[in-house]
C-alpha cells in the first residue's frame, strides 16, 4: 500500500475514520477545506478503496462516505510519520 494521496485526502480520511460517516458538506465544514477540495479528496479515497459511499437515509441528495477503518488504520500505521506532519 503506497500513500499517494494528496494532504487534503489524508486529512478528510482522518476525520472520517474518527468521527465516522459524513457528507461531504459535512466533512468540509469540519475540516476548513473548500467542497471542491473535499470532493477531489474523496475521490481519490475511493480510488484507493480508503472509503466508500454510502446511501444517507435521511437526505438521499446527499451521499454519506464511510472510512474503511481496517485499511485505514493500516495506512496510518504504515505511514504515521507523514499523518503526524499533515495533522499536526
Amino acid at each position: 500500500m503506497s500513500i499517494e494521496l494528496p494532504r487534503s485526502a489524508i486529512i478528510v480520511l482522518d476525520r472520517l475514520a474518527n468521527e465516522g460517516p459524513m457528507t461531504p458538506k459535512d466533512l468540509s465544514n469540519k475540516v476548513n477545506l473548500a467542497p471542491r477540495t473535499v470532493s477531489f479528496a474523496l475521490r481519490k479515497l475511493m480510488g484507493q478503496k480508503l472509503c466508500r459511499k454510502i446511501p444517507n437515509l435521511s437526505d438521499m441528495r446527499q451521499p454519506l462516505y464511510a472510512a474503511d477503518e481496517e485499511r485505514a488504520r493500516q495506512l496510518r500505521m504504515k505511514f504515521e510519520h507523514v499523518f503526524r506532519q499533515i495533522l499536526v
